[in-house]
């Protein structure tokens, strides 16, 4: 075989199977031979069928956060110049940040470094913070992360043919006077250390001599503002801190710690089952957590906290050691700016249509906590829908022009299904012969009275991690045919337009949620509307969360945290 012929082969086999790129064949003069395997990205390269270069076009993400990280791990098109801007080079765990506030997890054990999935993807990446978009030049403008850098290096600019916003959100403090100044968060791992070394350091002033009690309790009384899902588990994890260590740790001073946890609404959990509802407010007031509902925190100065009761209106101000702050989230000053340019600037948050782009912008995607999506109603297209099904426009609908729209109507409108299986009906069509009876077709009339109801069943998805790695995957898989569904769109019919959208509208799964109670027992409230409460829910969660960790280092460094506290307790140094 000629050396010519040979390396044709060669790189026909090469083009055809790209991973084996990583093999490469050094050989001598003499004969021997040495196999040597390269870790490097594959080839970035893309060539048409007649072997000219594709320019790629420039993604940019903003975020490493859980929509950021998801949407990265899961894109696969080499079509695309994908460049990374965030001021953390890591991904963190965020469901665990309660458990790093009382030394039951390290924060390092929650946290996966970035850079490692840059390179395997061949992804670029930026330490930086973008702080303005410019939508109509397409750029952003970004600061980095430290601005004491050097001189010319702090501020750049950088170009996108499509930008991905995945920043997530900042606590939301209702503007409330000295929460900024005094109050504790919980959305960083920062947070959590922040949070940490505070309760540490109260134990310790109040282990001082010559303080009185009333000094004391001032110092050990720890509040929590806010009784959804974080501040309850935070809550859990500190009783939880306070019986199993704190007893053996400071015994002179155990006596004299209390926890408040402040709840503007009725109810803690209260996006959670009624019964577990319950349950948490039962197990809260027997372990001797000041549980205070109706309660609404107007200002918090250095010393003391004050709260208006909802039914009475009286304010009550209380001394403190420390508050945490978690009661909703709220858009950061970028999204702010960038909403204000779109004619968004009266939302609370930035709008999407069903495809996650931000309206009014077609290159401009955004997921997670960043923003929400604007679902259509049904009703603000029935006659578009009833139009588009009318084939032979005698105005009425027989019921092969019915069955023609049906199944393009539930993907366009997920409401839909959503009210059929409240209303329990089998389907759309069995919701057509309850308002038309025995008739075979459907006038314009029944159309709407059919459908009217349907829009009472659109909701906002919930700002969780669950949704925000949801819809990451749901984009990259978008971007991976995105070619395929532009020469044959796969979504369904444009009920006001031509043709058929591109892609599927993103749909959310609800696969189930917890709640953390203290003492060994959570609180599950899984799809089908399955409840279990206790220790078993525990072990469940343990396994779910473990598994839910993005690596193995993660899943390995979390358990071992585990089992250390287990077997040692949790760690109480100020580190």
């Amino acid at each position: 075989m000629s050396s010519r012929n040979f390396y044709n082969r060669a790189f026909s086999f090469f083009k055809e199977y790209r991973s084996a790129s990583k093999l490469l064949v050094l050989s001598t003069f003499s004969g021997g031979g040495l196999l040597v395997y390269s870790d490097s990205a594959p080839w970035r390269r893309t060539l048409t069928s007649d072997g000219q270069q594709v320019k790629k076009k420039k993604v940019v993400v903003l975020g490493s956060g859980w929509s950021g990280y998801s949407f990265l791990s899961h894109l696969n098109n080499p079509n695309y110049d994908v460049q990374v801007v965030s001021p953390r080079n890591f991904f963190l765990f965020t469901p665990l940040l309660p458990s790093v506030t009382n030394g039951t997890v390290e924060a390092r054990s929650i946290v996966e470094p970035i850079r490692g999935l840059m390179r395997k993807k061949g992804f670029e990446y930026t330490e930086a913070e973008c702080v303005k978009i410019d939508a109509s030049n397409k750029k952003i403008h970004c600061k980095s992360k430290d601005g004491s850098s050097l001189k010319g290096t702090s501020e750049f600019d950088m170009d996108y043919d499509i930008l991905v916003i995945a920043v997530g959100a900042k606590p939301n403090t209702f503007n409330t006077p000295g929460v900024e100044e005094h109050a504790h968060f919980l959305k960083e791992a920062d947070d959590a250390l922040k949070i940490r070394h505070s309760v540490i350091d109260c134990f310790e002033r109040a282990s001082l001599p010559d303080l009185t009690e009333e000094e004391r309790k001032k110092i050990l009384h720890f509040v929590v503002v806010g009784g959804g899902p974080t501040g309850v588990e935070f809550s859990a994890e500190l009783h939880d801190f306070l019986v199993e260590d704190v007893a053996k740790i400071y015994p002179k001073v155990q006596e004299f710690t209390r926890i408040t946890l402040l709840e503007a609404g009725d109810h803690i959990l209260n996006m959670f089952d009624k019964r577990i509802t319950a349950f948490a407010e039962e197990k809260f007031q027997r372990d001797g957590i000041d549980l205070k509902t109706k309660s609404m925190v107007v200002g918090v100065t250095a010393d003391e906290i004050s709260t208006k009761e909802r039914g009475t209106g009286k304010v009550v101000s209380e001394p403190y050691g420390m508050v945490v702050w978690s009661t909703g989230i709220g858009s950061r000053p970028v999204i702010k700016d960038f909403m204000t340019q779109i004619g968004q600037g009266q939302r609370r948050v930035l709008a999407t249509d069903e495809w996650l782009r931000v309206e009014g912008c077609d290159s401009v995607y955004a997921l997670g906590d960043t923003a929400t999506i604007n679902q259509r109603k049904v009703m603000e297209d029935i006659a578009a829908i009833f139009s588009k099904a009318d084939k032979g426009e005698t105005g009425t609908l027989n019921k092969k022009e019915f069955n023609g729209v049906v199944k393009d109507i539930c993907q366009r409108y997920p409401q839909v299904e959503l009210y059929l299986k409240k209303k329990k009906l089998r389907n759309i069509a069995t919701l057509l012969e309850s308002a038309n009876g025995d008739n075979t077709e459907v006038n314009i009339e029944t159309f709407k009275q059919a459908l009217s109801e349907v829009d009472t069943q659109m909701k906002n998805l919930p700002a969780t991690a669950q949704v925000a790695s949801q819809q990451g995957k749901y984009l990259a898989k978008c971007f991976n045919k995105m070619e395929k569904c532009e020469k044959k769109p796969e979504g369904p019919l444009r009920f006001r337009g031509e043709s058929r959208h591109r892609f599927q509208p993103f749909r959310y799964r609800h696969f189930g949620s917890f709640a953390p109670l203290g003492g060994e027992q959570t609180a599950a409230e899984l799809r089908g509307d399955w409840v279990s409460i206790g220790h078993s829910s525990q072990w469940l969660w343990y396994s779910v969360y473990a598994s839910k960790l993005v690596s193995w280092r993660t899943r390995s460094l979390v358990v071992s945290d585990w089992v250390r506290r287990f077997i040692f307790g949790r760690d109480s140094s100020s580190i």
